[in-house]
C-alpha cells in the first residue's frame, strides 16, 4: 500500500506556505524595526510575534529567519526591510524545510491516524536540544522557529522555557502566538513582545489581487470583512463566506421584520453535515455585523441597517453578542442542532429591533 503523501500544515490551496512566501504585506516599519536590531547588534535571543491569525506572524519569521542566514553582515545589506529574492539559495533551502541552520517546529503528523496532532509535543521540542548541540553550517547563526507556540502542551512549554532560559550562543528562537496572553508568563518573559496589528483592507486586497481569481467587488468585500486577516479573506472567497455574509447582511437590512423562508435556507446552506466552516463563518460574521453596530460603523457593500437596527440601543446589542456566543458555545459542546442556532439567531435580532 502506498505512502499518504502529508499534507502541508494549515495550508491554503493556490497559497504559499509561510517559508515559501517572499511577499510581507505587513506595515514597513515592523521589518525597519528587527532590520536595525540586526544591525546594531541588539536582537534579542527571544521574540514573541503576536496577532490574530492570518496576519503574517510565521510569514515574518521566516522571513526574518532568511535575512539573517543570507545576510551575515547585515549592516551593510543593501536595499530595505528584510527582503531576500526567491532565486537566492538561502530562500530556496528554507523553502525546501532543507537549511541546516533552522528548525521550524510544528504539530507532528500521526501515521496512525494519518492527521495532524493537536498539540506541539515535547518530543518535537526535544529535537532544539540536537539542534543547538550540533555544529552550525554556513555560518554562525542557527535559528528556532515556534509556529505555533499556542500549542505547546504544558511538558512542552515547560521544556521550551528551560532552553530559553539558558540559550546558546548566537541562537534566536522565534514563537509565533494567536494568543501570546495565555502563553506561561516565565516563557513570556524570557521574550521580546512583537505584537502585529491587522492588515489593512487595502493590503488585503492587494494581496488577494494577485492570487485569487475573484470579481473585484468580491474581493473588496472579503478584504473588509476580514477583519484584518488575509487568511480569513482567503477562506471567504474560496467558500461562499462573502455570499453567505451578504445573505445575512440583507436580511438584517429589514429588522424586525424576518423572511424566515429566506432565514431557513441559509439556516440549510450554512448547518449542514461537513459545512462546519461555513457555519464558522457565519457566526464570525454575526459577531462583526454586532461589532459594527455598537461602534455605529457602516456596513461593507453599502448596505444601510434598517432605522429598527440603526436606533436600537447599544445595552440591547451587548445583550444580543451574549446570546448569540452562549448559542453557539452549546452547539458545539452539546452538539446541538446547528439549523436551531441560526433560527434563534435572527429571533434573538428581531426582538432587539422591536424595542
Amino acid at each position: 500500500m502506498a505512502d499518504v503523501e502529508i499534507p502541508p500544515i494549515d495550508a491554503l490551496p493556490g497559497w504559499p506556505m509561510p517559508e515559501e512566501q517572499g511577499e510581507w504585506y505587513g506595515l514597513r516599519e515592523v521589518e525597519t524595526l528587527l532590520r536595525d536590531a540586526c544591525a546594531g547588534g541588539r536582537l534579542h535571543h527571544a521574540w514573541l510575534i503576536g496577532g490574530l491569525k492570518g496576519v503574517g506572524k510565521a510569514t515574518l519569521a521566516f522571513r526574518l529567519a532568511r535575512f539573517i542566514l543570507a545576510r551575515p553582515d547585515p549592516a551593510t545589506a543593501a536595499g530595505e526591510g528584510l527582503h531576500v529574492a526567491p532565486d537566492e539559495r538561502v530562500f530556496r533551502q528554507i523553502a525546501a524545510g532543507a537549511h541546516p541552520n533552522l528548525l521550524a517546529l510544528r504539530r507532528p503528523w500521526d501515521e496512525k491516524t494519518k492527521r495532524y496532532r493537536t498539540a506541539l509535543t515535547v518530543d518535537e521540542v526535544r529535537r532544539i536540544q540536537h539542534f543547538f548541540g550540533s555544529t552550525p553550517g554556513e555560518g554562525a547563526w542557527r535559528i528556532c522557529i515556534v509556529d505555533n507556540a499556542d500549542e505547546l502542551n504544558p511538558n512542552a512549554a515547560n521544556a521550551l522555557l528551560k532552553m530559553l532560559e539558558e540559550p546558546p550562543r548566537r541562537s534566536l528562537f522565534l514563537l509565533v502566538s494567536n494568543t501570546p496572553g495565555m502563553l506561561l508568563p516565565t516563557l513570556r518573559s524570557r521574550c521580546r513582545k512583537l505584537d502585529l496589528p491587522p492588515l489593512s483592507a487595502d493590503a488585503i486586497e492587494a494581496a488577494l489581487a494577485a492570487r485569487e481569481d475573484a470579481p473585484a467587488g468580491e474581493r473588496r468585500m472579503a478584504a473588509e470583512l476580514s477583519g484584518g486577516s488575509l487568511r480569513r479573506a482567503i477562506l471567504m472567497l474560496q467558500g461562499e463566506g462573502v455570499a453567505i455574509y451578504q445573505q445575512f447582511q440583507q436580511l438584517a437590512a429589514t429588522l424586525p421584520e424576518v423572511d424566515y423562508e429566506a432565514v431557513h435556507a441559509l439556516a440549510d446552506a450554512v448547518s449542514g453535515r461537513g459545512n462546519e466552516d461555513a457555519f464558522s463563518g457565519f457566526i464570525d460574521g454575526v459577531q462583526d455585523w454586532l461589532s459594527r453596530r455598537v461602534r455605529r460603523e457602516a456596513e461593507p457593500g453599502g448596505v444601510t441597517p434598517s432605522p429598527a437596527v440603526t436606533g436600537a440601543p447599544l445595552a440591547s446589542w451587548a445583550d444580543v453578542w451574549d446570546k448569540v456566543a452562549l448559542s453557539t458555545r452549546d452547539a458545539e459542546e452539546l452538539n446541538l442542532d446547528r439549523k436551531q442556532v441560526v433560527l434563534q439567531i435572527f429571533m434573538t435580532l428581531a426582538d432587539a429591533t422591536r424595542m
